[in-house]
């Protein structure tokens, strides 16, 4: 089944496509937004732009290049997901493991035309920085541009890297081979190490306004129109009732325990199971961070586009949820560690309700 057609971010369409005829296009783009406003689709649309037989001011869709992206099926075009870790211990296997993996996710998203967040626990590991670069270094299969798109790149544990390896991405960053485009994407520029933002070039896009989201309603009647013209997001009405959903109650509750007082914030964080240091924990850690920023923008006179706590938006300025932001941003990365969850969580509730 084809992807779905990219809804919206029309703006950034327009600049990006002008860049393009006039050969101003950047090697590294750096894209960012939040959940489910199609980052990666948007990079799958410019992998179309740039390898379009036809070009103009939006690929064409209808020559073979922008028949084969659209089918995740073009040889140049490589996308980098989070997965699972590689069980080999040998390096060479690890990566046969990481290319298998990957086929597999491209696969089943051939399948469906439409994809949800990744588990909580993948990543990208070094084998699928290993990977990449191994890709990176062959020639054009189709003799035009090669595409690599590395979503979620937040998602890079660099704790992993030897120095060699991190310094070997960050080269290829710096000075890509001629003719590629990489696009990597993130919720937010800030979780992606500062040396690779510093070799990217910010795209911003923004939540999907009401036509968009009807647009993409009268073609998937199943999916929850109220979650996704309230939220801009048509990825996160998809998962409204699954597990994001479940992530953002569960934010929603710690954040209710910690305005309540210590004793509260102390049994949220004494029920956190302690095996769950990755997975859901990680994810409603991500879903908190979201609600921070929401309500953040509700202290700046913008709509609040999600459920947050009213003592949240009693705030004057945005200053005291951005720096709880701030400290779940150092827990996020903390849980990546050997941590126990339920004192990390116990900690963290502590620094909130410092601060907010």
């Amino acid at each position: 089944m084809p992807l779905e057609p990219l809804v919206g971010h029309t703006d950034q369409r327009r600049q990006l496509a002008a860049a393009y005829r006039s050969k101003r296009l950047p090697q590294v783009l750096l894209v960012t937004g939040p959940a489910g406003v199609g980052k990666q689709r948007f990079a799958l649309w410019l992998a179309q732009l740039v390898l379009c037989e036809r070009p103009g001011l939006e690929p064409c869709g209808e020559c073979r290049s922008c028949r084969l992206v659209r089918s995740l099926s073009h040889a140049d075009v490589h996308w980098f997901v989070p997965i699972l870790r590689p069980k080999a211990s040998d390096p060479d296997k690890q990566i046969e493991e990481t290319a298998e993996s990957l086929a597999g996710v491209m696969e089943e998203r051939r399948g469906s035309g439409v994809w949800s967040a990744p588990d909580g626990m993948a990543i990208h590991s070094m084998a699928s920085v290993r990977l990449l670069q191994r890709r990176a270094a062959l020639t054009s299969v189709e003799g035009g541009a090669r595409v690599f798109i590395i979503g979620d790149a937040d998602r890079l544990v660099p704790q992993e890297a030897n120095p060699e390896a991190a310094n070997a991405l960050l080269k290829l960053l710096e000075e890509p081979p001629g003719g590629t485009l990489f696009v990597l994407t993130t919720l937010d520029p800030r979780r992606v190490l500062p040396t690779i933002r510093s070799r990217a070039v910010p795209v911003r896009l923004g939540r999907l306004g009401g036509a968009d989201v009807q647009s993409f309603l009268s073609r998937h009647p199943e999916v929850d129109a109220g979650t996704a013209v309230s939220s801009g997001s048509i990825g996160e009405a998809m998962a409204a009732g699954e597990a994001l959903g479940e992530a953002y109650r569960a934010a929603q509750v710690l954040l209710e325990a910690v305005l309540a007082g210590p004793g509260p914030a102390l049994e949220r964080a004494l029920r956190q199971p302690t095996f769950a240091a990755r997975g859901e924990f990680a994810a409603m850690l991500d879903a908190l961070a979201d609600t921070l920023g929401e309500a953040a923008r509700g202290t700046l006179g913008q709509p609040v586009r999600r459920t947050v706590p009213e003592a949240l938006l009693r705030h004057r300025t945005p200053a005291p949820l951005l720096r709880a932001m701030e400290r779940v941003a150092e827990a996020r990365e903390a849980a990546w560690g050997n941590v126990n969850p339920q004192l990390l969580l116990a900690v963290l509730s502590d620094e909130l309700a410092e601060v907010l």
